[in-house]
Order: C-alpha cells, then structure tokens, then sequence
C-alpha cells in the first residue's frame, strides 16, 4: 500500500481524504494557497505545502507546483478531490509520466467521459439515449443563439469542462441564451480553465438521478445504487438522498446497468458517477454525464452500502480488486445529506464570507448523524472559493426517520459570523411536497418563485417560542438578581408576570420557577420547560410537558433571537409598563438608498457596465460581481441616469459598498 499521498485539494474534501488515510495508516501531505494557510485541512495533514497565492488559477490549477509538491515530499500518489484539476485528462496524464499515481481514473477514461461533450458523442455511438443538443463547440453568443433557436426553447448551456453548477444556465428567450453563454464561457473560464460550452434541450419537469460506479483495473465493475439529486437551486444540489423514493428496483437495475457499461466502454477504473436525467411522468431516462471523479455527495452512498469510497479509489490506484460483487451490493435504510454553505437565503442566497465566531455542528453519531467539514470555530470563510463550508449527513432506518434526525440536526448546528443556509434547509425538510417524495429539479424555483423569506416557515407550535423567550428572560432576570453587595431589605424581587414582543404583538406570560426550570402560562395553557441552559450557550436542550426539544438562543441587546425548525423569531420580554411605553416610542425611519447601487455581497468587482450620464432602463446590467466562483450580475431596479461611478473594475468590495451613484 502507498506510504504517503498528497491531496490535491482544500476545504472539506481534503479533511475526508486525510481521515480515511490515517485509517489505512498512510501518510498525508496538503497542498495550500496564502489564503488557506490557517485552513483546517493544513493542520491535519502530517506535511503541508504552500503553492501560491489564493486565486485558483495561481494555486490550485497549476499542475507544475502539485507535481513539485510531488517529488518535495515524495507523494507516491495524489487524491484529487472534486473540482479544481481532479478531472483534468492532462493533468493525469502529467503524473503518470511522472511515476505518481492519480487516485482516480486514468487519463483517457477521463478524456472521454470527463468531457461533456466527449462524453455525449460517446453516449451516442454506444446507442444511449441522450437529449437533443448541440454537441460542436460555439463560436459566440450570437451563433448560441441561432443554435437556441433551432433545438427549440426552453435550452440548457454547459461548460463542456463544467460541475457544481459553475457554468450553467438555462435560458428560455434568445436575450437569455446570448447574456448566458457570455456568463457560462466566463465562469468556466474562471473555474476549469476551459471555455467551450455546449447547448441541448432543456427537459421540463425532470429529475436528476445518478449512479455510482467502482471499477477496477482488473475488469471488475459494480453499480452502487442510485443517488437523487433533484433538490437543487439555480443548478447546483442542495439535499441528496439514497435510495431515491422514486426508482423502483427494475428501473435501479436497467440505470445500473447502462452506467456499468459505459464505464467498461472506456475501461474505468475508480469511482465515478453516471448522471442521468429522468422524466417523473415515463420514468424514461437519458445519460447526461459522467463525472470522472468522487462526488461531493458520495456520503449518503457510504451510509447505505457500508462502504468507504475513498478507500476504495486509493485501494484501486493502488492496483488491488474491487472487494465485491454486484451481488453483494446492499442497500441499509436511507440516508440524506445538506449542504450547508455560506449564503444568506433571506438576501437571495448571496455569498456571506468573514470569521467564523462560533461553528459549532451538531454531536456525530455513528450510523445516525455525521458531519464532513473543513472549517472550525473562529476560522476564516474566504470569498475566493466555493461556499460550502460543511455537510451533514444522517441515516436512518426509512425516509421519514432521516427526514427527522435531518430535521433534529440542523436545529442543532450552531454557526455565528456568518449567514448560511439552515434556515432554508429546515424549511425544505418540512416542505410537504419534499416529505411526500414528489418533486423535480425545478422544486426549490415553483415553490420559492420570489425567493426566500421568514414567512414562509411559520412555526407550528408559536407557543413553544414564546414559552422559551419567558424561559431564558426570567433565568436572566434571576441570575443578575442574585448581584453581590445589594443592601439588606432592598434586594431586588422580580415578579412572575411578563409580556413577550414578537413582530410588534404583546403576549402576556406569567413565568414561575419550577424545579430544573419554570412552568410558563400563556393563553390558558401551563408548559412545564425544563433545562440546564445558561446565559451564553447558543443551545437550548430542554423538554416541554415531558418532550424532548433543541432550539438556538442568542441575545443581542434587549432581544432574543430564537431559531427552530427554519424560523428565526426576534422576540423581546419585558414587564407590562415596559412594554407600553415602548409602543409610544417613535420608529426610526430607514434610509433611502434608492439612488445607489450597493454591493449585495463582498466581492470582486469584474465589471461596470455603464458610464456616468448614461441613462439606464429597468433592467439593463449595470455590474458583475464575482465571489466563490460564481458572477453575479446586478441590474438596474427602474429607469435612471447614471451620476457617479464609486469604483473601478478589479476592486474587491464589501457588502453594502457604493457602486454607482444615480441622480
């Protein structure tokens, strides 16, 4: 077996390769740019390497300084990850004529099936069914938009060298198919190094289902299932599960089997992923793409299998056999996984970077909860690379009971600092059409078509949250009374009478204390609250009338911040005479930024669109921002006329920074 590899990636990925490593007892060597050096992934490497600045094309896409890395610390192989150069036919190529082994397919396999476009003629020779599209690279956004036309709107356009959704758009109207090759040739330019996009129908109302594949350099292959991928949001996946509720074994079997033989097509050896487009009312299916790696979503595989997939590539590289046979394949309960990035779903899912004041993810328990990180408590989310920052991973015996411990976890993980998507994950767990298992990849746009906000999760047991304010307000109150050095006769008495403020409504409570808690009375009913919660803990595990229950708890000032199941209730709890002088306080009036383009997150400034007096109409794109890999292009709200420009192109903005200033 390999004695030392080197991981050719950062984050999270990295950190897994490196725990599956030290359980086979290999040595680990981490590559890291200037921006990682504090990274998590470089403290748990046994040698870590700096390759150069924080941008990608100056780090992490340099094949020479991986390759150096290499032969400094004499890797015998490398782990590519996902992303970055880890389906890079040439790159692969490039250690092998070095005698360093690349932990994943050969080099041709990935020429052929790493290549989207590659890979679809491919598919079409072998006589798979494949979408209508245009396979030829394009030469400009003008000819994309004849080429549109012709296959017939509504039109996909890819990065040939694409994945996780960083150069995709869909494009429904020739303006939307000429603005979208511009962005998808730029992004994938940015982000694989490779341009060439390629266009093909746009299936309605589909799903997205993959096949896991384990092959050999023996001959032998495996399918490992399937995964359903259908939960995603502007293309890129937000929930995996396996099984999916939607394939029966029949369809399991025939999708198993057509992954199995075009991976022995081009003699695959490793792990890699069939994707396969699939239409909800026929339940016929289409090969889309192979992706010639291990996937970022190979976690719920492992839970169901009992199978490590890492081990399995590096056993593979290594020149061993496949442990198994297609009939010893399993499939144990259910699993599901949540990416969890950083965005704010309630500023439409804008990049959130900055310091990590508290990451605190929810107790790992072996076959039921398990998270796959590659931040800590107080480091740094940077803007130069992708916005995942974890995955939490469950299992359980049924769908409904993974949709539970799902649910029970991410009222438990605890992130400060920064904004990230749980609350939008929370509402997607009790989303009754998700529970149900009826949906396509076109879920999270019909049922959220104006984006994300804290009505649409109301909260079922209101009571609950109003229970708790009184609970963590009166613990407070009880707590400063017991002050040293009040004078005796004149300590402080604090009353059970309260009144809890959310949303500008006044809820009288009356809170006693109780032992282990207080018993909370709020319209007639008595809750009996108990828990050991302090001042300070962001978690608050307690029992309402005798049932288990875990919300998060910050104070900030005179409120309460209470998140549960997606809502987030800003509750303030003060005495009836409190209360009614704050309603004669004036409101102080928001300012108006309605002449000012401000940056809606931190970020590159890529470009600016207009010039100063230039009259804009509603619409019109007035800048691009890129930050973790993907541009965002700001458009102008109304008609107006340019007064200002703040910036130039190339400077790094922070959130709310002026752009342009109208008149």
């Amino acid at each position: 077996m390999f004695k030392k590899i080197l991981i050719a990636n950062r984050g999270e990925i990295a950190c897994r390769v490196i725990k599956t490593a030290r359980k086979m007892g290999i040595k680990t060597v981490a590559v890291y740019s200037e921006a990682d050096k504090d990274a998590l992934f470089v403290e748990m490497a046994d040698e870590a390497v700096c390759i150069g600045p924080a941008a990608s094309k100056e780090s992490y896409l340099v094949a020479d300084k991986i390759i150096a890395a290499c032969k400094q610390t004499g890797a015998e192989a490398v782990h590519p990850g996902y992303g970055f150069l880890s389906e890079n036919a040439e790159f692969s190529r490039r250690l092998e004529e070095e005698g360093i082994k690349f932990i994943g397919p050969k080099h041709y396999s990935i020429a052929k099936m790493g290549d989207k476009i590659e890979s679809k003629k491919l598919a079409i020779e072998a006589k798979v069914n494949t979408i209508p599209g245009y396979n030829d690279a394009i030469d400009g956004p003008d000819a994309a938009v004849e080429i549109a036309k012709k296959i017939g709107y509504p039109v996909m356009i890819k990065a040939s060298a694409g994945g996780g959704g960083k150069g995709l758009r869909v494009a429904y109207n020739d303006a939307e198919a000429h603005e979208g090759f511009s962005s998808c040739v730029n992004e994938a330019r940015n982000s694989f190094g490779d341009d060439r996009v390629f266009i093909e129908k746009y299936v309605l109302e589909p799903r997205h289902i993959e096949i896991q594949v384990l092959g050999d350099s023996h001959g032998n292959y495996v399918y490992l299932n399937e995964r359903d991928c259908s939960i995603q949001r502007r293309h890129q996946k937000v929930i995996e599960e396996a099984p999916s509720p939607f394939v029966d074994p029949e369809m399991r079997k025939a999708m198993g089997e057509q992954a199995v033989a075009l991976a022995r097509a081009v003699n695959y050896e490793s792990a890699g992923t069939v994707e396969f487009v699939v239409s909800g009312a026929t339940k016929e299916f289409y090969f889309l793409e192979m992706n010639t790696r291990l996937q970022v979503e190979h976690p719920v595989t492992e839970l169901i299998t009992g199978l490590d997939l890492v081990e399995q590539m590096i056993r593979v590289a290594y020149g061993e056999k496949l442990p198994l046979t297609q009939a010893d394949v399993q499939i144990n309960g259910w699993a599901m996984e949540c990416r969890i990035n950083a965005e704010d779903p309630f500023r439409g899912f804008l990049p959130s970077t900055g310091r990590l004041v508290k990451f605190q993810p929810p107790a790992e328990v072996d076959g039921q909860v398990r998270v796959d990180t590659g931040v800590y408590d107080g480091g740094e989310i940077s803007m130069y690379y992708d916005s995942m920052i974890a995955k939490l991973i469950v299992h359980g015996a049924s769908r409904e009971q993974a949709i539970a411990r799902m649910r029970d976890a991410l009222n438990g993980f605890v992130i400060r600092g920064i904004s990230s998507n749980i609350p939008f994950q929370a509402a997607l767990m009790q989303h009754a059409r998700f529970q149900s298992g009826i949906f396509d990849t076109g879920f999270i746009a019909k049922e959220y078509p104006k984006g994300f906000d804290a009505s649409m999760v109301p909260h079922d047991d209101p009571a609950l949250l109003i229970g708790v304010a009184a609970f963590v307000h009166r613990r407070y109150i009880d707590r400063a009374a017991q002050v040293s050095g009040q004078l005796p006769g004149h300590e402080r008495k604090v009353g059970d009478e309260w009144v809890v403020i959310r949303n500008g409504e006044r809820h009288p409570v009356v809170a006693k204390p109780i032992e282990g808690g207080y018993l909370v009375t709020y319209n007639g009913e008595k809750y009996e609250l108990l828990s050991d919660w302090r001042q300070g803990q962001s978690l608050f595990n307690g029992t309402c009338n005798g049932e288990e229950f875990t919300l998060q708890v910050e104070r900030h000032r005179m409120t309460y911040q209470l998140f549960h199941w997606g809502t987030r209730a800003d509750m303030m709890v003060m005495s009836a005479r409190a209360a009614e002088l704050l309603a004669l306080m004036p409101e102080k009036a928001a300012p108006d930024l309605s002449k000012f383009l401000l940056s809606p997150m931190p970020g590159l400034l890529r470009e600016v669109s207009v010039a100063v007096g230039q009259e804009v109409k509603a619409g019109e794109k007035l800048a691009v921002i890129e930050a973790m890999k993907m541009e965002n292009i700001l458009k102008a709200e109304q008609d107006c006329k340019v007064k200002k420009i703040s910036v130039t192109a190339g400077s790094s903005l922070s959130v709310d920074e002026i752009i342009i200033e109208f008149e």
